[in-house]
């Protein structure tokens, strides 16, 4: 154990985190000549085309320094705020971090927050500065921020360039110096913690784990400390690029167990594995269930793949442990699924790997957050999308969830900023000026006002300097008012939202001219309306395709065409009786991307 290191990479995104672990994985000579690639470890399509990490992953090196051997087990981590539950699973499997800052931009707001997240672990933390090769980098003035966020000596920091590998060896020295080894008493009885788990459909579901205490051996009957099953170890191995099977492995190993277990139901991360004979006392603590903060119900496009939709989901859920999900119908959509997630990044990455791995087409809803609605004889309701809002005679008065968020950019755009956080009804709690140049802002604001556009937004105003990191404060009192769209009277239930009073009447009007430029013409006039319970507020129609039924009279008395216009009219009128009016997939999608 004396030569086992165990440790994560977190920074903010786009720092170079995974371009550093290719780095290492090359002076290690972990990846052969024949597999080099950039970003070797983001082995998803998604990943590669948009250039972000979306899964945590974990690999083995070894690497000889003053003639011992050692072994490192690296994890790298995300960098978007979307993904911060797998950031602080990965750190629950470490005894040290890198934390990687960007030498042209500074620390940013995702950099503290992951920085946080391994403070509580009692992570050693080796700062490195990336990017010291570009002309534009600040190395010294980049270096003072560090200095002033952890209080660490300057000789402390790292000055490298994963492009280039230039400072990487020294990196990889500082790991095996820095980085305590793992504590654990290998004699002990069995302690290991799932990290993370995925779904093979030839050997069932492999989970990934860090063993605490203990030693395990191929073979074992093991159990499962929360679902309470027990299983034989079929395999058990270390994470090389590809799994590398192993007779044995013992307290601070990481690495992954096949037992055969085919129902998703049967393995959560965070749970504990120990010995049937020899069972550990407690399991391992410290591992909080995830909180999704957006809502959305996702329905298959045809009602037939309802069953298939949810096994994907399932499979899905293995290999992201932050996604939730419960069972819904809807009027308009028929039976789905209400899912949470923890963004808008990851509730379009969801949507594209159940296109992509399970080929499952669906609907997707209108994103909101969850409210708890207090009705008048003091019952709490939490409600999770506005069909459950109670009926207004029985409602006394609705709370909304804050966040508390921090936003770190440059000086000249400080006017915008909070202008657009004051638009979303944010109320500005702190500014502390960095640098000379640089700002923290931190604003208490309501999670439903950037559940939408708020980040892109920012982005686009800051010209992409601006970041944002936020966390749930509690819930507040709101006034609220649930907007129903009404297509011929019939409200569609999927594209009702919950909003502020004020924001009501602009947000209707902006919903009903957007649907009349997406839902195709009918033979009927289509009435498009937004109303507060029974009050419409806002209107627009989509004209009939009509047949000129008058071409074949030249000439004559006008009754003639009259009498033709009115028996038209008749037969208009019966349809708009019996139709139904499709809406397409685009409309519900559009309603996020109003601006």
């Amino acid at each position: 154990m004396k030569n086992t290191r165990n440790f994560c990479i977190i920074a903010h995104i786009d720092h170079g985190k995974s371009t550093l672990a290719d780095r290492l994985l090359q002076l290690t000579e972990t990846v052969s000549e024949r597999d080099r690639k950039e970003q070797v470890l983001d082995s998803m399509d998604l990943e590669r085309e948009r250039g972000i990490t979306i899964k945590s992953h974990a690999i083995q090196m070894k690497y000889m320094n003053e003639g011992e051997e050692y072994t490192l087990n690296l994890i790298d981590t995300p960098g978007h705020v979307d993904f911060s539950y797998e950031v602080s699973r990965s750190i629950a499997a470490c005894e040290g971090a890198l934390l990687i800052v960007d030498a042209t931009q500074g620390i940013q707001a995702q950099t503290i927050s992951n920085l946080y997240l391994a403070l509580e672990h009692d992570l050693e933390i080796i700062p490195v500065l990336n990017k010291i090769d570009m002309e534009s980098a600040m190395p010294d003035e980049v270096e003072d921020q560090i200095i002033e966020l952890i209080g660490c000596k300057r000789d402390n920091i790292l000055r490298a360039s994963a492009k280039t590998g230039q400072g990487v060896s020294e990196i990889l020295e500082a790991i095996v110096k820095r980085v305590p080894a793992p504590t654990g008493d290998p004699d002990a009885p069995l302690q290991a913690l799932i990290f993370d788990s995925v779904f093979n459909s030839f050997r069932g579901i492999i989970a990934y784990i860090r063993i605490m205490n203990g030693t395990l051996q191929k073979g074992d009957l093991v159990k499962f400390v929360a679902t309470g099953k027990e299983y034989n170890a079929d395999e058990i191995g270390v994470l090389l690029l590809k799994q590398s099977p192993k007779q044995k492995m013992s307290a601070g190993d990481v690495g992954y167990i096949i037992s055969g277990i085919k129902s998703s139901k049967e393995v959560k991360v965070g749970d504990t594995i120990t010995h049937i004979a020899r069972p550990c006392a407690k399991a391992i603590e410290g591992f909080e269930n995830v909180k999704p903060m957006v809502f959305a119900g996702i329905y298959p496009v045809d009602a037939d793949d309802y069953e298939e939709l949810r096994a994907s989901i399932e499979k899905l859920q293995l290999n992201d442990a932050s996604l939730v999900f419960e069972p819904e119908s809807s009027a308009a959509l028929g039976f789905g699924f209400r899912c949470g997630f923890l963004g808008l990044l990851h509730m379009e990455i969801v949507q594209e790997r159940l296109d992509r791995e399970f080929n499952m087409d669906v609907i997707t809803t209108v994103p909101n957050v969850s409210f708890k609605a207090y009705l008048k004889d003091g019952e709490m309701h939490e409600v999770h999308n506005p069909s459950g809002l109670p009926d207004a005679n029985y409602l006394d008065y609705i709370e909304e969830p804050y966040i508390s968020a921090q936003i770190i950019s440059k000086t000249e755009y400080l006017g915008n900023i909070m202008t657009l956080a004051i638009e979303k009804r944010g109320v500005l709690k702190n500014q502390i000026y960095l640098t000379s140049d640089r700002v923290e802002l931190s604003f208490e604001m309501p999670l439903s006002e950037i559940v939408f556009d708020f980040y892109d937004k920012l982005k686009s105003i800051s010209r992409g300097y601006a970041s944002f990191d936020y966390h749930i404060q509690g819930y507040q009192r709101a006034s609220l008012v649930k907007l129903d769209i009404l297509l011929n009277g019939d409200s569609v239930d999927a594209l009702s939202t919950l909003i502020h009073r004020d924001h009501a009447y602009s947000f209707g009007r902006r919903i009903c001219e957007k649907l009349k430029e997406l839902i195709p013409r009918q033979q009927y006039d289509v009435a498009i309306q937004a109303a507060i319970s029974s009050k419409i507020i806002a209107r627009e129609t989509i004209k009939a395709l009509r047949k000129d039924v008058t071409a074949k009279c030249y000439g004559g008395d006008i009754s003639r065409k009259r009498k033709l216009l009115e028996k038209q009219k008749k037969g208009k009128k019966r349809m708009r009786q019996v139709g139904n009016v499709e809406v397409p997939q685009s409309a519900f999608l559009a309603v996020l991307k109003l601006d």
